[in-house]
């Protein structure tokens, strides 16, 4: 999986500035097939005021206009996060039929491969 993003700006329409920011999720045929086959296009990812955003939603393209530079940097890192949480479902959902083992360290939790995920 891939996150492009894209940032641009405009001049807005009393004159200041606007920031625009485009998020797209590039994926990979095995991870295509793994959300056709759990039917997982409609999962939400994130959610910003009254709407959800989906899978298909990053897949598809994400469009803001924001007016301020920081609040750019705070969606950036929701997209980010959201594909960050894609990524664990996507292990989920490759993980049926097999064996999933976590080992329990004082300093943390391990998976299978030895890497710390907590």
């Amino acid at each position: 999986m891939e996150l492009i993003i894209k940032r641009n700006q405009d001049k807005g329409f009393l004159g200041g500035m606007k920031f625009i920011l485009e998020a797209k999720v590039l994926l990979t045929e095995d991870e295509k097939e793994l959300i056709k086959k759990y039917k997982a296009n409609k999962e939400i990812l994130f959610s910003s005021g009254s709407t959800n955003y989906t899978i298909d939603d990053l897949v598809y393209g994400i469009k803001d206009k924001v007016k301020d530079v920081s609040i750019l940097q705070k969606n950036e890192d929701v997209y980010i996060g959201a594909c960050q949480y894609l990524r664990q479902l996507l292990e989920v959902m490759n993980s049926f039929g097999g064996e999933y083992k976590l080992t329990f360290k004082e300093e943390g939790v391990y998976d299978s491969q030895g890497k710390k995920i907590k």
